[in-house]
């Protein structure tokens, strides 16, 4: 019997739990960022900005998760696969990838909720552990936190 893990969750023909996130992906040198947060937040916007910076776009604004061999696995819902909501300009197609391993989740908060010195964290999903950090999207430096987060991580799990 499977393990319900949320409302949305359910199990796929092979038995793996899959999940659905309110959460954009791109991946930088094979590895998954989660970006998540409310409606408005800025996660396409943030997505938006490492893409441009030569990040790829997995899923925007859902998040289909999977567990593959003790990994996350994040894909695009079928009905949004390639597409990215860019605020002013609409509903743009752009090239995208279909599936990723996750190694950094992103909460998208406001800068004054932000500790200076955060002690590492992580979050599960699905019973998997991942790094997170707390990030103002529409900071200036925004884009490169990620990166040197995602480069923290890559070296721990190197």
């Amino acid at each position: 019997m499977p393990v319900l893990l949320t409302e949305t969750s359910r199990t796929d023909t092979l038995g793996s739990i899959m999940e659905q996130l309110h959460a954009t992906c791109v991946a930088i040198d094979k590895m998954g960022v989660l970006i998540r947060g409310p409606s408005g937040s800025g996660k396409s916007d943030l997505a938006l900005r490492l893409i441009d910076a030569g990040a790829r776009l997995v899923a925007d604004d859902r998040c289909d998760i999977q567990i593959d061999n003790g990994r996350v696995m994040a894909s695009a819902p079928t009905t949004i696969a390639g597409l990215l909501e860019v605020r002013g300009l609409g509903i743009m197609r752009i090239e995208a990838l279909s599936r990723i391993p996750v190694s950094l989740l992103i909460d998208l908060v406001a800068e004054k909720d932000i500790e200076r010195l955060p002690e590492p964290t992580t979050v599960d999903i699905a019973g998997v552990a991942i790094s997170a950090i707390r990030l103002d999207p529409f900071s200036a430096s925004a884009a490169a936190k990620v990166r040197m987060a995602l480069a923290q991580v890559g070296d721990i799990t190197a």
